[in-house]
């Protein structure tokens, strides 16, 4: 199995912690999105990352869907088994990678724009989300239990994705997160290494 990816993405880094997580052992293949490769068109016709392949052929993308797929084949599940639970989840999942769509429009807008093209208005609207987001968070904490889940993945990638893009710009106001993140890396060394990188 193999899970094409940019160890930037956060989306990337989600389902790279959660194939290890749920115990499938998947070789990561660095993908240029840009570069627009075969190997990625032809498995995902968007062209986009992460995309998974199984050893069977079969390509699954996006990154939800990905992680749906690793809860049912996977050894361990990455979400809660009640339906109440689950789509506490699962919505903790959807708001954090709300808030990554948010920042990579704003990354992509001031690296694909020629300076004087760019939209400021733009750029302000997608972190009056992201800030208004980062604060509900600051107030509703998942609780943190020894077993991870899809939510709680998708957190350590965004927080993962803040540190590496924009240090210094969302951290004030916000301990609770920062020490979620501290607390994650100590406690998961070996999911921490996967997290957003140059």
């Amino acid at each position: 199995m193999k899970i094409l990816y940019s160890p930037a993405s956060p989306y990337s880094a989600k389902v790279r912690m959660a194939a290890k997580l749920a115990g499938i052992d998947a070789e990561g293949v660095l993908t240029d999105t840009v570069a627009a490769p075969a190997g990625l068109l032809d498995a995902n016709p968007l062209g986009k990352i992460p995309t998974l392949v199984t050893d069977e052929g079969l390509a699954v993308y996006d990154s939800r869907a990905i992680m749906q797929y690793l809860d049912r084949t996977g050894a361990k599940r990455l979400y809660p088994r009640n339906a109440v639970k689950r789509t506490e989840v699962e919505v903790l999942e959807a708001l954090c990678d709300g808030i990554c769509d948010c920042l990579l429009a704003i990354m992509y807008e001031r690296r694909f724009r020629p300076e004087e093209m760019i939209h400021q208005e733009w750029i302000d609207k997608q972190w009056t989300k992201v800030s208004r987001a980062l604060d509900y968070l600051e107030a509703n904490m998942p609780r943190s239990t020894k077993a991870l889940n899809g939510g709680h993945l998708a957190l350590a990638a965004l927080l993962g994705y803040l540190a590496l893009r924009f240090p210094g710009k969302w951290e004030r106001g916000r301990p609770k997160l920062k020490r979620w993140s501290a607390k994650f890396a100590a406690s998961f060394p070996e999911l921490d290494a996967l997290r957003p990188r140059q």
